[in-house]
């Protein structure tokens, strides 16, 4: 009681920003002047998103691209399944790989909008572990995937979940990213059942500043991330201060990271939503400071 919570921490930490590619040539700005505000807390690396169905397939090549030629930061182009053949998605790696890009998020992804579900592409990638096991063939890729602390919503169940997990490791993956969560104790449990599971790969939690309460309830939904009770109240009568939103949510996911932390959690990543000052904050509280 007696020390404030964020003192003395000594920034020993390693983080790494995810950001989707930009629809608009404002929004382009926008997002490389997060990728300028963050770069010099020395990221891992950057990583760009790819929308369903393949659908920002350029944007998301262009946008690694200029990581690559204008930083010193290693890119992260995400990769789905998702609407393409093998040798589609083999052309894309290989793209990647010549222009330098040495690591990939290799996701199964998400159904396209309107579709009954996720369901393999003809000639495609069955799921993310055979994707893992594809890129792996074309070349020495460092494999970023995804997992979820709550189940992803197409599981039967919790284990059947971790299997799935374990065979994108036993696939080639380096490391897996989480999707967001409220509650460090969500990611402390599934940490104890993917070691239990025999899984002996880097487990990253994924972080998520709440820039709008809506529409967090609204990606929740969809990705099975439960909701805490009290996170509401604090969001409740904010809709319009701006402001003093970022200051609330700034101040829940800085606490997140602070018990993680206490619990020997020493990489983040973060979805910035292309957004550099929430993530940017929380950093600073860590201890993490900008490298000459």
């Amino acid at each position: 009681m007696e020390r404030p919570l964020f003192s003395g921490l000594p920034g020993d930490i390693e983080v790494s920003f995810e950001f989707f590619p930009p629809k608009t040539e404002k929004m382009g700005e926008t997002l490389w002047q997060s990728v300028e505000t963050l770069a010099p807390l020395n990221p891992r690396f950057l990583s760009v998103t790819y929308g369903a169905g393949g659908s920002t397939r350029e944007r998301t090549h262009q946008a690694v691209r200029r990581i690559v030629n204008e930083t010193a930061i290693p890119a992260a182009a995400h990769l789905t399944c998702v609407d393409a053949t093998r040798e589609e998605v083999d052309q894309v790696a290989r793209e990647y790989w010549e222009e330098g890009v040495r690591h990939i998020v290799a996701l199964r992804g998400d159904a396209p909008s309107g579709s009954q579900g996720y369901a393999p592409h003809p000639g495609g990638y069955e799921n993310a572990a055979d994707l893992i096991a594809g890129l792996k063939k074309i070349a020495d890729f460092e494999i970023s995937v995804a997992a979820y602390p709550e189940v992803h919503p197409d599981s039967s169940d919790r284990q059947t979940d971790l299997d799935n997990l374990k065979r994108k490791f036993d696939a080639g993956a380096t490391r897996a990213i989480t999707q967001f969560f409220f509650e460090p104790e969500c990611f402390f449990d599934f940490r104890d059942k993917t070691a239990a599971a025999g899984i002996e790969g880097e487990i990253v939690p994924g972080i998520m500043p709440v820039l709008s309460f809506a529409a967090v309830q609204r990606m929740s939904g969809l990705c099975g991330t439960a909701i805490p009770e009290w996170m509401g109240g604090l969001f409740d009568g904010l809709d319009e201060r701006p402001e003093a939103r970022q200051l609330v949510s700034a101040t829940i996911a800085a606490e997140m990271c602070r018990r993680l932390y206490a619990g020997g959690v020493r990489q983040f990543h973060f979805y910035t939503l292309n957004r550099a000052e929430l993530s940017y904050a929380i950093c600073h509280m860590l201890g993490l400071r900008p490298k000459a």
